[in-house]
C-alpha cells in the first residue's frame, strides 16, 4: 500500500513541476517579458562622464519624431569615456545594450541606438549627436 501512495506522489510531483515549468509568457532572446505594446521610443536621455556625473550643460534635446537625440557637454568632457543612459517607453529595450563607456568623440558622426517596441514589432532608429560647448 505504501509503494501505491509513494507512485503516485511521485506522478503528481512530476505532473505540477511540468505545469509550473511551462511557458505561458513569450520571453524574448534577452530573458525579457514580450508584451503586446507598440510604442517604441526614449523619454530622457542622459550623459554621464567617468566619474557618474552629467556632462550635460542642459537637458537633452529629443525628437521622437525624427528620432534624434541631442545633446551639449561641457568644454574638456572626456567623450571617449562617456556613460549614456535612456529611459524608454514601457517594456521597450535597446540595441545595441549599454554595457558600459561608449566613445562619442567622433562628433561628426552620430551615435545610433534602436529602439524596439515592448511586441517586438517597432524598431525606431535614434540618432545621438553630441555638441561641446565653447569656452
Amino acid at each position: 500500500m505504501m509503494k501505491r501512495y509513494s507512485t503516485i506522489t511521485l506522478l503528481l510531483l512530476t505532473a505540477l513541476c511540468w505545469m509550473g515549468c511551462r511557458k505561458d509568457t513569450p520571453i524574448d532572446e534577452d530573458g525579457l517579458l514580450i508584451t503586446d505594446r507598440a510604442e517604441c521610443y526614449v523619454s530622457n536621455f542622459e550623459l554621464l562622464g567617468s566619474d557618474f556625473q552629467t556632462v550635460r550643460t542642459k537637458n537633452a534635446e529629443i525628437d521622437t519624431v525624427a528620432c534624434t537625440i541631442g545633446v551639449t557637454v561641457f568644454y574638456g568632457t572626456d567623450l571617449k569615456h562617456l556613460y549614456p543612459q535612456f529611459t524608454l517607453v514601457t517594456d521597450a529595450k535597446l540595441d545595441p545594450k549599454i554595457t558600459g563607456f561608449t566613445d562619442f568623440s567622433d562628433l561628426a558622426t552620430p551615435r545610433t541606438y534602436t529602439v524596439i517596441s515592448g511586441n517586438r514589432q517597432v524598431r525606431k532608429t535614434y540618432k545621438v549627436t553630441v555638441t561641446v560647448q565653447p569656452r
